[in-house]
């Protein structure tokens, strides 16, 4: 059965699903929450809760659920996830295997078109996830 997700209206209602959708490895329930979810409301939603598993399955998410169909929203949410708290200490805990996963997301996004963000945009967002 699939997790029913609903769009969070504070830091706490985004944990819980968060830890619901982390739980049951729901990448397609995560892919849910981040597409009705504001990514410039991304920072203050997670609040000081960013873990590596979490950062994991949202990049999984969007590569797998989000960026083929809006490549525009997926690189919005990667642009906000870098700004939320703890996000360099998470980054700099990812194993070499979680890192080619972001690098995955990423040229998947360079192969895709959108009025939303440039190559040059991309290329310096890789530089921030250390890329």
């Amino acid at each position: 059965e699939k997790l029913r997700v609903w769009e969070p209206c504070n830091a706490y209602d985004f944990g819980q699903i968060i830890n619901a959708v982390n739980a049951n490895r729901d990448k397609a329930a995560c892919a849910d929450l981040l597409t009705i979810t504001d990514p410039k409301t991304l920072p203050v939603l997670l609040s000081n809760k960013l873990e590596g598993e979490i950062l994991l399955i949202f990049i999984q998410s969007l590569e797998h659920y989000v960026a083929g169909k809006d490549p525009g929203l997926a690189y919005q949410h990667l642009f906000y996830l870098s700004k939320a708290k703890r996000f360099k200490v998470v980054l700099a805990l990812l194993s070499k295997n979680e890192k080619e996963e972001v690098q995955q997301l990423f040229d998947l996004l360079s192969e895709s078109q959108s009025d939303q963000y440039s190559l040059e945009d991309l290329e310096s967002l890789k530089k921030v996830y250390e890329l």
